[in-house]
């Protein structure tokens, strides 16, 4: 197994794998987006998450949609169940949605990024601070999700009850409205900008709890060579503290990404 930190009571990889591709969300184009749909048949999923597990891959960050639940009740019933991650789905109903989730035993559950932003901008911080507590009633660890580094450093500040958070190193909050998932579109000509890097890994650093950070790879940006993905986990590794992780969406269509990927990490933090 890869190197692990602590988060929600378990033992989680440095290496998660993320959920994006799975529900057909490239940020990239519509074209990826269907691809990665086509692709990704229920059985597919299920495959990757064993071949996770098979290469040293214990957790899993996913939505929660009926669709990836159905999937997690399936892997369970077959025996291979990584540590899940759970993502609130912006779409469904904030309460229903929390009170769906822990009957599939999350080790953690987290405020999606998008959403979180939109409130913060709002400046609607009671309410924010009201659904963590929803999450907070579960008897889950609680996430935030962030793609603003000022987040993080407000979330400290005031000494909300949040336990981990969820950082993307590129900010795309900027020009953000809604996902794709309410808008029905694909998540296209978003803002990937390298500056956007070096304030949310020092918002990372600056803060004791563990962070998971996302978007390392760019959403496939920074995918075009073996050298330039191992520049990025390079990047990020070194930015990070050793209680953080990272998150990786996977489309392994064209090559085995699950083991290339665990390979990269497990050659960084040897």
């Amino acid at each position: 197994m890869l190197p692990t930190i602590r988060l929600g009571g378990a033992d989680v990889t440095r290496l998660i794998i993320g959920g994006n591709p799975f529900s057909g969300n490239s940020h990239v184009s519509a074209e990826l987006d269907r691809e990665m749909m086509d692709y990704f048949t229920t059985e597919n999923i299920k495959r990757t998450l064993r071949d996770c597990l098979a290469h040293g891959i214990n957790a899993m960050q996913l939505r929660t949609d009926k669709h990836i639940m159905r999937i997690i009740r399936e892997l369970s019933a077959e025996g291979y169940r990584p540590h899940w991650i759970a993502q609130t789905a912006p779409e469904i109903i904030y309460e229903a949605n929390i009170n769906s989730i822990p009957a599939y035993d999350p080790v953690a559950i987290y405020h999606h990024g998008g959403a979180a932003d939109n409130l913060f901008k709002e400046k609607k911080y009671d309410e924010l601070k009201r659904r963590l507590s929803l999450i907070r009633d579960t008897g889950k660890a609680v996430g935030l999700g962030t793609h603003m580094p000022e987040v993080i450093a407000y979330s400290e500040e005031h000494g909300w009850d949040v336990d981990f958070y969820m950082a993307c190193v590129y900010n795309l909050s900027i020009g953000y409205t809604e996902s794709s998932a309410i808008t029905g579109k694909a998540n296209q000509g978003e803002r990937f900008e390298d500056v956007d890097k070096p304030p949310m890994y020092a918002a990372i650093r600056a803060c004791e709890k563990p962070c998971l950070a996302f978007k390392i790879l760019g959403a496939t940006r920074n995918c075009h060579t073996r050298e330039a993905v191992e520049a990025a986990y390079r990047e990020a590794f070194i930015n990070i503290k050793p209680t953080d992780a990272v998150v990786v969406g996977m489309f392994p269509k064209y090559s085995d990404q699950v083991r290339e990927n665990c390979d990269i990490v497990r050659k960084l933090l040897a």
